[in-house]
């Protein structure tokens, strides 16, 4: 739109055309400021105040020089975008012209919204076609496309980039008038930019490296998910899980699946059924698992504590069962009672589980002979992640609980974990201690003497916590 301009007309051929109107008026207002100071000249000369009129008139037209001076300085001289032609400039341009918002830097660009969507269409020709054009009519960019072929139809999943100004609900209103049904939509980041396969080989290399990045792997395949593994005997006894065949077994929302260590592997995601091809990429993952067996990465660190005695940090599996029964062997009842919240006696029996890299991660703290004191696990626990600590009695108080915490927390972060929880008596003090060493916010719990710390990671960039000095 072309800003109006005052006193002219154009005509078809662009130029201003002057009419003679304002030829008299401007001759009008000649003969009036002549007039004017005829009369100011006559009362300046002939009147007993004359130089004083005279001296207040420079005053006020230095005055006016100045601020003349200053107001140009402060605004500049650009002439209107009506003398230029130009486009109007990010500052000018009102929200919405040219179909971009204006921003506060002045950069007036539109980076858009990352969405991933899918949307369940008939398996006929022309309706992928017509999704596409219902999105292409709300200015909405595909990025990457993957087909899930079904019985009755067919799958689509979109990662898609909008205007920012596009809500969901205009999204998937337009793919349900383009024949699009079950629609799920969420928000979307950079890291889904990267393709299905890269993904896939990305998410097996690292599996092959740790045994424990299973479950994670797992979540980043499938999106928000819960995981369980239940071992095919508990270990306080009991009946183990119903065995699930070879192939696995996929119901809907959920699918089980053999476990590389024996019992079974639930993987469950209410909001959004799981389709065959999501079925068959999780079961090769967990078949590349078993086939590899239980593994961990080699490298230590090694601290030095106040009183100066050396301590190494590493990670340990079921191959260090015997050094942490020893340890537990060393414990007082009143610690392994701080730790375990039933009977000592069970304890032993709890370690093969804990020390499994399918369900978590465990870091041990071991003196230069080898004697391990210390053990920290962090704990896959659905969708959710828990952390423990035990350290032998004679070894306490001097650093090696929020060393081994720090560390574990900092995993938690690196694998995406939104939250840790930590399960101890409300009369552990060193427990709460290290918990609150984090510098996290964190949520308490107190019930019938059992106190639940959660540490929030989303919050707070986790560090890990300093080492003694």
């Amino acid at each position: 739109m072309t800003p109006e301009i005052p006193d002219v007309t154009r005509a078809r051929h662009g130029r201003p055309v002057h009419h003679w109107r304002r030829d008299v008026v401007e001759l009008a207002a000649l003969f009036t400021a002549v007039a004017v100071a005829d009369a100011v000249a006559n009362m300046v000369g002939h009147g007993p105040d004359g130089p004083a009129l005279l001296v207040a008139s420079a005053v006020v037209l230095a005055a006016t020089a100045g601020f003349h001076v200053w107001w140009s300085r402060r605004h500049g001289h650009a002439p209107p975008v009506s003398d230029t032609g130009a486009r109007p400039t990010a500052e000018t341009r009102p929200a919405g012209q040219s179909g971009q918002p204006a921003t506060e830097d002045g950069a007036g660009e539109d980076p858009g919204t990352l969405w991933r969507m899918r949307t369940t269409v008939k398996d006929e020709p022309g309706s992928l076609a017509a999704l596409c054009a219902a999105l292409a009519g709300r200015r909405v960019d595909i990025l990457s496309l993957q087909t899930h072929p079904l019985a009755d139809g067919t799958v689509d999943e979109f990662l898609l980039r909008a205007p920012g100004a596009l809500a969901a609900a205009e999204i998937t209103r337009a793919v349900a008038l383009a024949g699009g049904t079950a629609t799920w939509i969420e928000r979307a980041d950079a890291h889904d930019l990267v393709d299905v396969p890269t993904r896939v080989l990305g998410l097996a290399a690292r599996t092959a490296l740790d045994a424990s990045e299973l479950p994670l792997a797992l979540r980043q395949l499938l999106g928000r998910c819960t995981i369980r593994s239940l071992p095919g005997t508990p270990a306080g006894g009991g009946r183990g899980p119903a065995p699930v065949p070879v192939e696995g077994v996929l119901e809907d929302t959920v699918m089980r699946l053999p476990a590389p260590e024996g019992g079974v592997l639930t993987v469950e995601r209410p909001y959004l059924p799981f389709t065959p091809a999501e079925f068959a990429r999780a079961r090769a993952l967990v078949e590349l698992d078993g086939r590899l067996g239980p593994r961990i990465p080699d490298g230590h660190d090694v601290l030095t504590l106040p009183e100066g005695n050396d301590i190494t940090v590493r990670r340990v599996d079921t191959g260090d069962l015997v050094a942490a029964r020893a340890m537990h062997d060393r414990c007082s009842p009143h610690t392994l009672g701080m730790r375990y919240h039933g009977p000592v006696g069970d304890a032993d029996r709890y370690l093969n589980h804990l020390l499994s890299p399918r369900f978590g991660r465990t870091l041990a703290a071991q003196t230069a002979s080898g004697r391990i004191v210390g053990l920290g696990h962090l704990l896959w626990d659905g969708d959710e992640t828990e952390v423990a600590l035990l350290v032998e009695d004679e070894w306490q108080r001097r650093g090696i609980g929020g060393e081994l915490l720090g560390r574990l927390v900092t995993m938690a972060a690196e694998a995406g974990c939104a939250s840790v929880y930590a399960v101890t008596k409300a009369s552990n003090p060193g427990m709460v201690a290290a918990m609150r060493g984090l510098g996290l916010p964190l949520d308490y719990q107190v019930e019938e003497g059992t106190l639940v710390i959660t540490a929030r990671l989303d919050a707070t960039p986790v560090t890990p916590v300093p080492r003694p000095a």
